[in-house]
């Protein structure tokens, strides 16, 4: 999910351990494995979304987009949406409060931890934050979010939109840049291997390191408010898709927009019609 801000390292040693962690990195990569192992098959083409399309955000909820809207985002829980560019919501870097228990028991050495133990927590969404500060964390991570990817291409999504690559920001200095932007290329490579384009979350600071991650397009939130449209439509001509949750902020994003940008305003908790809280506007 979204924040009000934004939401929305060490060099491996080569002994033995070293060298299974470069094996796991090539079975998550895709490399070597054949249609029946389970692994990533290489697809020789991905579509970016169009550009400067008309925009809607469904990650709270799906329901049938406006007649202008030519590309949705949803949550990899909901089914893409049938003749409409449809981007598959995956929280990447953090975990969803509701799969928090999961996690503890899967995957407990993979949450980030503070000295004593206790998880490091984003506050504002009261998620657990993702270990991803070496090779062989960030290594079999990209399993578990890999096959979320793999997911969301069985089931007809065209994109993939990983959430909180910021979450350094909220580490306490656990995580750097280049943690987080080393795990986004692992899923960039996943995706693209899987036949999706794959979109930058917000994180202005890591724009100059977009083409080496594999980045397409950018989904960013509150470019208007926080005067950085300009700074992704730079590194993304046309398709920077951008959501707004202040009306007050809405022109100084269509503003920049000149088929740049596509924005929408919606609420912060990006409900669905009918609920009191849903909102929805575009330039």
């Amino acid at each position: 999910m979204a924040v009000f801000q934004s939401r929305t390292r060490r060099v491996a040693l080569m002994t033995g351990a070293a060298v299974v962690v470069a094996v796991v990195v090539a079975v998550v990569l895709g490399r070597g494995s054949s249609p029946g192992s389970g692994g990533v098959r290489p697809s020789p083409h991905f579509t970016p979304p169009p550009a400067a399309a008309g925009f809607d955000y469904q990650i709270g909820g799906p329901y049938p987009p406006a007649s202008g809207v030519r590309v949705v985002s949803r949550d990899r829980s909901a089914a893409p949406l049938a003749g409409r560019y449809t981007i598959c919501y995956v929280n990447a870097f953090q975990a969803q409060p509701d799969e928090l228990a999961w996690w503890r028991r899967a995957h407990p050495d993979l949450l980030l931890r503070e000295p004593g133990g206790a998880l490091v927590i984003d506050q504002d969404w009261n998620e657990a934050l993702l270990d991803v500060s070496t090779p062989a964390r960030r290594a079999a991570l990209a399993t578990v979010v890999g096959s979320w990817i793999d997911g969301c291409a069985r089931r007809g999504f065209q994109a993939v939109e990983p959430d909180n690559l910021d979450s350094y920001e909220r580490s306490g200095g656990r995580l750097t840049p280049e943690d987080n932007a080393a795990f986004a290329a692992l899923l960039a490579r996943r995706a693209h291997a899987d036949g999706l384009a794959i979109g930058q979350k917000n994180t202005a600071e890591l724009l100059p390191r977009h083409a080496g991650i594999g980045f397409d397009f950018a989904v960013t939130e509150e470019c208007g408010r926080y005067d950085e449209c300009d700074r992704y439509a730079s590194a993304y001509p046309g398709r920077v898709f951008d959501i707004e949750y202040r009306r007050r902020d809405l022109p100084a994003a269509c503003r920049d927009r000149a088929g740049r940008l596509s924005v929408v305003l919606r609420d912060r908790d990006v409900t669905p019609p009918g609920d009191p809280a849903h909102r929805f506007a575009t330039c």
